[in-house]
Parts: C-alpha cells; sequence; structure tokens
C-alpha cells in the first residue's frame, strides 16, 4: 500500500463522518459468471430455458480474451508460476528503478528464489500495477475494444443483467464514478470494494479491466488466495483497515469465504448463482440488502438507513 493511500485511509478513520463499510467480493459466480458459463452449470439451473452451448462459447470467448490480454500486456508467460497474493507483495525489493526504457524480455528473469529476481519481479508487478490503472482502452486497438463491448453486452442479456446489476451495487456505495488519477481515494466516497479470489493475481486484474470493475477495485485491493487461502487475505485486510470506524462484509458463492467470515466474525453474504428464483444473486442483491447483515453484526447506523 503506497504512501498517498495510507494517507487516506487514515483521513477516512477520522473525518469524523459514518462508519466506512468494507466489502470483500469473490470473483467469480459472485461479481461475475465464468466458471459456471464455462462448464454450463449456470445455463442447466434453468431447467432448459437456456442453451447451455451458447453459455459455454460465451464464457470461451471470454477466456480467450483473457488470456490474450494477460500475455500481450501483463507478462503473464513470465510470471505464471510466480503468483503473488497481491501486487505490492514485493514493494521492499523495488528499488524504484525507471522503468520507460527496461526491457522485460531480455532481463534474464527467472523464478523468483532470489533477491535479484525478486526485484525483477517486482519490477514487473509495477509496470502491471500503472497499466492497471490506466485502464483497458491503452491496453487494445479500437477493434478489439468494440469486440469487448459487444461481448459484454451479450453476455449480459444472457445472464439476464447480471454484469451490470453486479456493476451498479458497486456504483451505488461509492460517490466515485472514476478512480483517481494520482493513486489517491476520493474523499467523498464511504465504501471500500475489495477482491479476495481464488484466481491467479494477474488473470483475476485482467478480468476486472474486462468486466468493467476496475473503476471501483484499485490494483492494490485485489487478492488471490491461491497458495495463503481467504483467511490469510482476511486477516491482511483487518490489518489494512485496523479501526473501529471499518465495518467488514465478505460477499461470495464459496463455502471457503464463509468459513473465513465466520473465523473473522464477519457477515457474510451467499451468493446463489444456481437459483433462478433467489433474490440473493445478481439482479437481485442491492446495498440495502447488505445494510442488513451489517446491522445484525455491527448495530444500526445512519449509514445503513441512506443505502437505497
Amino acid at each position: 500500500m503506497n504512501a498517498n493511500t495510507s494517507q487516506n485511509l487514515e483521513a477516512l478513520a477520522s473525518d469524523g463522518g459514518g462508519p466506512v463499510n468494507v466489502y470483500i467480493w469473490d470473483m467469480d459466480e459472485t461479481l461475475i459468471l465464468l466458471r459456471s458459463l464455462l462448464n454450463g452449470t449456470y445455463a442447466e439451473s434453468f431447467n432448459g430455458s437456456k442453451d447451455v452451448k451458447r453459455g459455454v462459447e460465451i464464457g470461451e470467448m471470454w477466456e480467450k480474451h483473457i488470456l490474450k490480454i494477460c500475455d500481450d500486456c501483463f507478462f503473464y508467460e513470465q510470471v505464471e508460476d510466480c503468483n503473488e497474493a497481491f501486487i505490492d507483495s514485493l514493494r521492499e525489493y523495488d528499488d524504484g528503478k525507471d522503468l520507460s526504457r527496461y526491457d522485460f524480455k531480455q532481463d534474464g528473469f527467472t523464478s523468483p528464489t532470489d533477491d535479484l529476481n525478486k526485484r525483477k519481479l517486482a519490477y514487473r508487478h509495477r509496470a502491471v500495477a500503472r497499466r492497471y490503472e490506466k485502464g483497458l482502452a491503452p491496453l487494445v486497438d479500437s477493434g478489439t475494444m468494440s469486440v469487448l463491448d459487444d461481448l459484454y453486452e451479450v453476455t449480459d442479456g444472457y445472464t439476464d443483467r447480471w454484469l451490470s446489476s453486479a456493476k451498479d451495487f458497486l456504483e451505488q456505495c461509492s460517490n466515485v464514478k472514476e478512480a483517481s488519477s494520482d493513486g489517491t481515494i476520493d474523499q467523498s466516497s464511504q465504501d471500500i470494494h475489495i477482491l479476495v479470489t481464488s484466481g491467479a493475481l494477474i488473470p483475476s486484474l485482467v478480468k476486472c479491466l474486462l468486466f468493467r470493475l476496475d473503476t471501483f477495485l484499485r490494483h492494490e485491493n485485489v487478492y488471490s488466495s491461491i497458495d495463503v487461502g481467504k483467511l490469510q487475505c482476511f486477516k491482511w485486510i483487518k490489518e489494512r483497515y485496523n479501526h473501529p470506524k471499518f465495518r467488514f462484509c465478505a460477499i461470495g458463492d464459496g463455502w471457503e469465504e464463509c468459513a473465513a467470515a465466520q473465523t473473522m466474525q464477519w457477515p457474510f453474504v451467499k451468493i446463489d448463482y444456481l437459483q433462478p428464483d433467489s433474490s440473493y444473486r445478481f439482479p437481485g442483491v442491492t446495498p440495502k440488502t447488505v445494510s442488513y447483515y451489517f446491522a445484525a453484526v455491527y448495530g444500526n447506523s445512519d449509514a445503513d438507513t441512506n443505502k437505497e
């Protein structure tokens, strides 16, 4: 976490306003649908009213674009076997070298078992963070952007507005419409969104870009739990926001985040993507729904009553 971010977190904690809600999200089958498209379980849950084959095709198209951008723009072929839990995990090895002319293809990077290669991986993470914060547009040409926009709309239609409804939830929780350009947290925002996913870090960041979530999920707020588990990630998050003003709620579809939330004594909202009539899916779940979970653990507050 950089100095600007740390200072702004302190400001949020001491600004005299209401509590700050920290939402800890799962990725697949929570904020987005992908795995259940690829294996057909999402469509099959509709008992014949959705074309399973079409869902698989949509999932495969997403998978193709995710992997291409990972490899072309985010060094994934080089770092696939070097998954870190979060993008700043190797910051101590980064000496701040100017990377504008750095040759990532010829620097001899191998598995980061020594300090030199840890520094080279830290360089890649810094470059990834900068590219992520600039958004998708600089990374792809206009034709590809149009294809991705069309795929998003097709997917949103096929999933009955799952993607846009999840994005609406994030937007309703925040006064921030665009990420700050200087790396700071906008003081007008009361809520914080964090992603803790069982996917690898680099593909998860790319998913955030492709599924239009990067406005609300900054690079330092994306965690990969593959190697450390979700409970460890939750503990790190609690350490980052270790102030009575911050209140936490985990949202996901899996047992691991549920168990981790119970250990942390945080409310947990289980997303039910396999029950088409459930209100615990998108569209369905709203900030007001989740406010009841906050209230059950933390008590009522003015912030709860303001959630629509």
